[in-house]
């Protein structure tokens, strides 16, 4: 399909008639839901969450003081010394359970998702997909993760050592708007499951999602208490969660990355932080093009490219880059953008009017230093008020602020190489370091290229998916993309304390059985001597 045949973008429009048996805002967000969802969350102030499909408000919702965000971490605190004495297989067994009930109940938190943010629903079925591994993962693996380890001690026979994991305590959590339930409950079950209590601040536009699933842990079997939520504006409520917090979990920008390790680091307490990223896709010249267009569709207009891990560069190679670039165009044209709480849409809204701002700036600045649309670079308030078109971007260069600065929105450039090495060496040209994408049609090539990489995920063939999705391995930035890694065993033992148990048996550490000091010296030197022939670690 060339360009010229590729068909017009569509939308539906939310201010036309809903269809028959279609669900709206007021039909899901209900004041009995909102009323169930908000109980126990502390706040002597109002606020409310919005639309981004209509910019309609949701709900009204509790806003809470620094006084509110102390009392929750007192709760939170209380609860979590009962918490940590369950044995760890019935704190497992409790995110199976909640397995089990997301994906019962998921039809309930992709309508909240989608309101909430915008999304299609096919994406926000990631989300939930996301967090059903999570909790199989942890669910099942926690009890080896966290089991006491055995090591070779510093005498061998003599000294037994132990290795044992205590919960941290409470952990402070402060998660984004883009991904709501994977982003929130999906970080906070391996703290759970550790032993931890949490104290959440989710953002207050899309914080019905992660309400929701509190609501759901609780009834899967988590005490309420040990689950405290708060809200309110990012600047106020944000820093207070920092202040109680016995470590902190942030996933964001990283400007306020950089606020939250500071303020961790005052205390001496732990972080871990997911910040921003500028992703690079690269083709290779024996990349199948049809399915590398297909898959830079998914992989820089997912959730209207508002994911951390989405792909915003892509590096081609000069001898296919024309045949790829007017197969991309023409998928990317293709799009249907909507608003539909149903399965159809391939993309939908941004998530509100500074993110519309930023994307509109950064395409308006490219174009205007001599860019060229590929495709889209236009707004689509037919549709809803923060809709765009996915857009592709061909002649960027810099000092256009596409080039460096993280767009996170529907907009992707497109660079032409010559060699493997210009490539990868343009790719790894930016201080961030989150995800990257390698697409070739020889495994040995992929991975030696994806080992050359300097981020913290590398997927071949596919733009973000199959790593992330990868439980069992270790996901986070290099650079200015984090610290810290969420899933596998660093994702789970990040939120505990390691403690070292050493038992001396029969002899001391000291000179003993009649030896002097110079004797007991030469003898420790002989038996290191003898440790290091025998290969004792």
């Amino acid at each position: 399909m060339t360009d010229a045949q590729a068909p017009e973008l569509t939308g539906t429009n939310p201010l036309a008639p809903t269809p028959e048996g279609a669900r709206t805002a007021a039909d899901v967000v209900t004041p009995e839901l909102v009323a169930q969802l908000t109980k126990g969350v502390a706040g002597s102030g109002r606020t409310a969450n919005h639309t981004p499909f209509t910019g309609e408000k949701l709900a009204d919702l509790p806003e809470s003081t620094p006084e509110d965000v102390a009392g929750a971490f007192e709760r939170a605190r209380a609860a979590q010394a009962v918490w940590a004495q369950v044995p760890v297989r019935q704190r497992a067994a409790v995110l199976l359970r909640f397995h089990d009930l997301v994906l019962e109940r998921q039809a309930e938190v992709l309508d909240l998702i989608q309101l909430e943010t915008g999304k299609a629903r096919l994406h926000a079925h990631e989300e939930v997909q996301a967090v059903a591994v999570a909790a199989r993962h942890y669910g099942r693996k926690a009890p080896a993760y966290l089991r006491p380890k055995r090591h070779t001690g510093a005498v061998p026979t003599l000294t037994k050592v132990t290795e044992l994991r205590h919960p941290r305590g409470v952990v402070g959590q402060i998660a984004p708007w883009n991904y709501p339930l994977e982003l929130s409950v999906g970080d906070a079950l391996p703290a759970f499951v550790a032993g931890n209590a949490v104290v959440m601040k989710p953002d207050t536009e899309t914080c019905l999602t992660a309400l929701w699933a509190r609501d759901l842990l609780v009834e899967a079997g988590l005490p309420a208490e040990v689950f405290q939520v708060v809200l309110g504006e990012g600047p106020v409520v944000g820093p207070e969660v920092v202040k109680h917090a016995d470590y902190v979990s942030f996933t964001g920008s990283t400007r306020t990355g950089r606020e939250v390790a500071q303020g961790a680091a005052a205390r001496l307490v732990g972080v871990s932080l997911e910040l921003g990223g500028k992703n690079a896709m690269l083709v290779l010249e024996d990349a199948d093009i049809e399915k590398a267009a297909a898959g830079a569709v998914r992989a820089c207009f997912s959730s209207a490219g508002q994911l951390c891990i989405s792909i915003e560069r892509l590096y081609v190679h000069e001898s296919v880059a024309d045949a790829f670039l007017e197969r991309f165009a023409a998928r990317t044209k293709a799009m249907r953008l909507g608003t539909s709480l149903s399965y159809g849409a391939d993309m939908g809204s941004l998530v509100g009017e500074r993110q519309l701002e930023t994307v509109k700036a950064h395409v308006a600045d490219a174009v205007e230093r001599g860019a060229k649309l590929v495709a889209g670079g236009v707004a689509r308030p037919d549709i809803g008020p923060y809709f765009y078109e996915p857009t592709i971007l061909d002649g960027v260069v810099a000092p256009m602020t596409v080039c460096t600065e993280e767009t996170f929105g529907p907009v992707v450039s497109v660079y032409r190489f010559t060699t493997e090495d210009e490539a990868v060496e343009q790719a790894n040209s930016t201080p961030y370091g989150l995800n990257s994408s390698v697409w070739t049609k020889d495994a040995r090539r992929g991975h030696e290229v994806a080992a050359r990489m300097r981020t913290g995920t590398v997927n071949i063939n596919e733009g973000y998916a199959p790593a992330y999705g990868s439980v069992q391995s270790p996901m986070g930035g290099m650079k200015d993309s984090g610290l810290g890694r969420r899933h596998g065993s660093e994702g789970l033992l990040k939120y505990t304390e390691a403690q070292t148990v050493a038992h001396q048996r029969l002899l001391p550490m000291a000179p003993s059985l009649g030896m002097d000091d110079e004797k007991y010296a030469a003898f420790m030197s002989r038996s290191l001597r003898l440790m290091k022939a025998f290969r004792f670690r």
